[in-house]
């Protein structure tokens, strides 16, 4: 489904990301891990196509498509959904109002029919369960005097009415309280099946008990390091990223 090979990419003329190489496929969750400034969001900002972010070397394949050669638009079209580390406020534009609009714009752009007024409240009704959020958020405007937890479960929301192909996940536990982090992590689960994937940006192993991944990466000065399973997770919970950083080092070294 997706492919990166020796993706870098600098933003203000600094080079984040040194040569980042990854494949998902179809129905796979991947974790990606790794102290403050590592390139996990810098990845995660270029593969939904921010323009402060330019890619100066490497290839990103999707579906068969060049994922670089496509607006931020058509990626969202192709069915790529990020769901920011920081959703933004949307002031004097509802919720309900927003959902809808970019649910049909999506339709339109695939040829197909938009939803009405009546099929859509019905589907966002169902969603609403999935995040477990009140009706009440669909008159306020897009994240404006929500707390953190909203704007996360809002975001799930989003997710859950775009229905995407690939959901990239933005640090998407932080600042959430032990009751959100559930429900976030039970509604990105409940979307994901075997003609989904999912990429879990994250500091905490915390979130991989809820959303299991398939394997865990780790990034450092802007490269994959090392790539394990769920117990790689485990392992960095306990020891931090120092040892990981040193058997980086010792192999620059050596290289």
């Amino acid at each position: 489904m997706l492919e990166i090979k020796n993706l870098h990419a600098r933003v203000e003329n600094t080079e984040i990301l040194h040569g980042i190489n990854l494949t998902v496929n179809p129905g796979e969750i991947h974790a990606i891990m790794g102290p403050n400034g590592s390139g996990k969001s810098t990845l995660a900002q270029v593969l939904s196509g921010h323009e402060a972010y330019e890619v100066t070397q490497g290839e990103v394949m999707y579906q068969g498509q060049d994922l670089l050669a496509l607006s931020p638009d058509e990626r969202a079209v192709a069915g790529v959904f990020l769901a920011f580390q920081y959703p933004v406020e949307i002031p004097g534009v509802n919720s309900a109002y927003f959902l809808r609009t970019a649910l049909n714009s999506m339709r339109r752009a695939r040829g197909d029919d938009e939803v009405d007024a009546v099929d859509f409240l019905a589907l966002l009704r169902e969603k609403l369960k999935l995040v477990e959020m009140d009706e009440k958020f669909l008159s306020r405007p897009v994240n404006q005097g929500f707390s953190g937890g909203e704007k996360k479960r809002h975001e799930i929301l989003q997710m859950a009415v775009l229905d995407p192909v690939l959901s990239i996940l933005d640090e998407t536990d932080s600042g959430l309280d032990i009751d959100a982090l559930r429900i976030v992590s039970n509604g990105v689960s409940a979307l994901h099946g075997p003609d989904k994937a999912s990429i879990v940006i994250t500091h905490y192993q915390r979130l991989l008990n809820h959303i299991v991944p398939d394997f865990v990466h780790v990034i450092l000065d802007g490269r994959i390091v090392r790539s394990g399973d769920k117990n790689l997770a485990l392992e960095l919970e306990e020891k931090g990223y120092d040892w990981i950083k040193k058997d980086h080092a010792s192999d620059a070294v050596t290289a």
